[in-house]
């Protein structure tokens, strides 16, 4: 079964997989693009973002802001106010990695949660580390270098469940 492809997925699309059984990353395959956060700060959580993960803000208004990575990639934040309920073991978004280009990069998120004192921990499994925060709503903000392109994630790593 050299050929690279697996059989046929639940859907009926073949799945492109590499020598390794990893999955091959595809030109025309789906990726992430946008994520919508609610947020209890509207300035203080685009502040956060601007400054730990290099977000530039392509929109701003009274209740919600749209920040641009330089890949494209885009958060939206919502502001609900400081009485929203924070629902973090509900069906949804449990929390989102962002992915840090050199080990350089991704020691400046960590002070710059050190910074502004919203530090969790340093983390290593698999060949890749992770820094882990709380946004100024509480949330979970993890970055991680090398991302899932040049380490792949063959396995689910059990810290996960805990963020």
């Amino acid at each position: 079964m050299g050929s690279g492809t697996t059989p046929a997925a639940s859907d009926g699309r073949p799945s492109s997989r590499g020598d390794d059984g990893v999955p091959k990353r595809d030109e025309h395959g789906m990726r992430l693009a946008s994520v919508v956060l609610n947020v209890f700060d509207l300035q203080a959580s685009v502040s956060f973002y601007r400054d730990l993960l290099g977000l530039q803000t392509t929109a701003d208004e009274s209740t919600a802001a749209l920040l641009v990575g330089a890949d494209g990639s885009q958060l939206f934040l919502r502001a609900l106010g400081s009485h929203a309920a924070h629902v973090t073991e509900g069906v949804g978004i449990h929390s989102v990695f962002w992915t840090a280009p050199s080990p350089m990069e991704l020691r400046r998120c960590e002070q710059v949660l050190k910074d502004r004192h919203a530090y969790v921990g340093t983390y290593e499994s698999d060949g890749f580390v992770w820094v882990e925060g709380r946004d100024p709503s509480g949330v979970t903000v993890a970055v991680s270098h090398p991302g899932p392109d040049q380490v792949p994630r063959n396995h689910i790593v059990t810290h996960v469940y805990a963020l």
